[in-house]
């Protein structure tokens, strides 16, 4: 290889350097899942805390009419859980004497989950495709139509994706039935002529499929498929048409039999479980007994927190493995804040102000929903393999509070324990002395685990690249380690995979801020030599039974580095470990 061709290399991780800024520096995850079989003082410390946190909150007397039951779950089993049962019931009808896990809600918008879930399944089937318009399963969408949404262009991803531009809903939210007397606001005296006859503007009497496609044909939409993203609660009703029309089976026959069952989610249903399991929140209890009819797909299941924490644990271990046409936690389409996005159906959140003294995002893979009574929520964190439900029923404020108390508390917990076992199992030196290699792994709680000191065949890396970057602008390199969750060995699970990051540290200006300090590209295999990847780094346990890597494989320097010294403390970092207190 060249000079010239060598500098033009540098010279294009150079070019990003105006790109590297305290927010685009961060690779996630930071560190590997943790380890939850082991005893964890930190999470211990975290559910006492919201544990005496959530009681205070509820002992307010305006919570005395609510019930709430939280999960909180592993990829391998429930971690804990809490409920509570509202003081102040319904005297003719109670429901459960006391809630449980076994307590059941109506979940009503994390339904649609397990609408997309059955979906997908019928694309690996072979009996559907996602990137199928949606008339090709729905006879009534095609040929003339009084309205004007253009069926032809919207796929059944669009419609699982919020994309469709079609209205949110057809037989409730009209302010007609909802306000007693709505000319007081202003509106002008109307009839019902040309309502629908069923759901709100019938006494809560089902829709049928004909009642939801009479609407459809006659509609107009908001926006153009794929323009902008917009709730709507059509789009999955429409994909529980699919589904049965595809399958044969009525839509809540397919998901018993394709998901509940498999699962093991006996508490679970589109039946109305019997009041003793029931969570019925005063006042609107009458709900408990409503059938959705069509649109079930949207809102129509029953569940329970302890089925919910199965469900989650299922999603946890297989969402990038479902299909091969999507990972499921993405986004694919962005709200109006800057930091929620749309997924398949889920709604992604990522903030930094958890973790705030770091810089680090959190991701949470979300689907709450509400009825009338009840509000709930599901929330993922892939990042730490958790999973959460928090299920209310009465006071529709109870649970922003909730959700605000459990996530924060928690995730912080989990990123000290993160942080603790990737200290004990990584940080560390290893070396090959017979050619003068030594490796340096050290752990920060804004960096993660990185790469402190390389010496490689006697050359002091870190000192030749920061000369190289230095007369061009640098201030300071950096090299991150961060975990790919991939094996060298995946059908063992041995071997894992990380990869180093060189990010160029620009030196400051001294002037404002950029508009564009904020943009980031990912761009993680920069440089190969001889046909390896240079930031590719495999750590491996010499020991089957052990927790610390003793060894580590450098790909493209055709090197394996042994762990200095036989005790794990003689062998870590100088700097020593220090958890982040957040």
């Amino acid at each position: 290889m060249t000079r010239l061709s060598v500098t033009s290399i540098f010279l294009a991780a150079l070019s990003l350097i105006n790109q590297i800024v305290a927010d685009c520096s961060k690779y996630t995850p930071a560190f590997p899942s943790p380890d939850y079989s082991q005893k964890s003082p930190e999470l211990l410390e975290a559910f006492n805390d919201i544990s005496n946190t959530l009681s205070n909150l509820i002992s307010k007397p305006v919570y005395n009419a609510s019930s709430y039951s939280i999960e909180i779950t592993s990829t391998d089993s429930t971690l804990w859980s809490t409920h509570h049962t509202a003081q102040d019931k319904n005297v003719s009808r109670p429901g459960a004497e006391e809630v449980n896990g076994e307590s059941a809600y109506r979940i009503a918008s994390i339904t649609k989950t397990f609408t997309v879930l059955g979906l997908l399944y019928q694309d690996v089937a072979g009996n559907l495709s996602l990137d199928d318009t949606v008339d090709t399963y729905i006879s009534d969408l095609r040929g003339h139509q009084r309205g004007s949404i253009p069926w032809k262009d919207i796929t059944l991803r669009t419609l699982a994706s919020q994309l469709s531009g079609i209205p949110r809903d057809f037989a409730q939210g009209d302010l007609f039935i909802e306000i007693p007397d709505a000319t007081q606001y202003g509106f002008p005296p109307v009839s019902d002529a040309g309502l629908p006859t069923c759901d709100s503007y019938a006494n809560y009497t089902p829709c049928t499929a004909k009642d939801f496609t009479d609407f459809l044909r006659s509609a107009n939409p908001l926006f153009a498929p794929n323009q902008k993203s917009t709730y709507s609660n059509l789009a999955f009703d429409l994909l529980g048409l699919v589904l049965a029309n595809v399958t044969g089976l009525s839509y809540e026959d397919y998901i018993r039999t394709a998901i509940l069952e498999p699962l093991g989610m006996k508490g679970s249903s589109f039946i109305p479980p019997p009041d003793e399991f029931a969570v019925l929140p005063k006042g609107e209890a009458w709900y408990w007994d409503v059938d959705e009819g069509v649109q079930n797909p949207t809102g129509g299941l029953f569940a329970t927190s302890s089925d919910l924490s199965t469900y989650l644990r299922y999603i946890l271990t297989h969402f990038n493995g479902i299909t091969p046409k999507l990972n499921w936690f993405h986004p694919a389409s962005f709200t109006e804040g800057v930091n929620s996005f749309y997924g398949v159906p889920w709604e992604i959140f990522r903030t930094e102000k958890i973790l705030s003294r770091t810089g680090r995002p959190v991701t949470f893979i979300t689907k709450g929903g509400g009825l009338p009574g009840y509000i709930t929520n599901i929330i993922l964190v892939p990042e730490y393999s958790l999973g959460i439900t928090v299920l209310t029923a009465g006071d529709t404020a109870l649970m922003s509070k909730l959700r605000e108390i459990i996530t924060t508390k928690l995730i912080r917990a989990t990123d000290k324990l993160a942080q603790r076992q990737a200290y004990e199992k990584y940080v560390g030196t290893y070396a090959a002395p017979h050619i003068n290699t030594t490796l340096t792994v050290s752990l920060s709680p804004y960096q993660g685990l990185y790469v402190s000191e390389f010496i490689s065949n006697g050359t002091d890396t870190f000192s030749a690249l920061l000369a190289f970057f230095a007369d061009r602008g640098a201030n300071d390199i950096t090299v991150q380690l961060f975990p790919t969750l991939l094996y060298r060995d995946e059908k063992n699970k041995r071997g894992e995979l990380f990869r180093a990051v060189l990010d160029v540290v620009p030196r400051h200006s001294g002037g404002p801020p950029s508009v564009w300090d904020d943009f980031c590209v990912t761009n993680v295999d920069l440089l190969m030599y001889a046909g390896k990847p240079v930031g590719e780094v495999v750590f491996w346990n010499t020991d089957d039974g052990g927790y610390r890597f003793d060894r580590v494989e450098m790909s493209a320097f055709r090197v394996w580095l042994d762990r200095v010294g036989n005790d794990k403390h003689e062998a870590d970092s100088s700097e020593g470990l220090s958890i982040q207190e957040l």
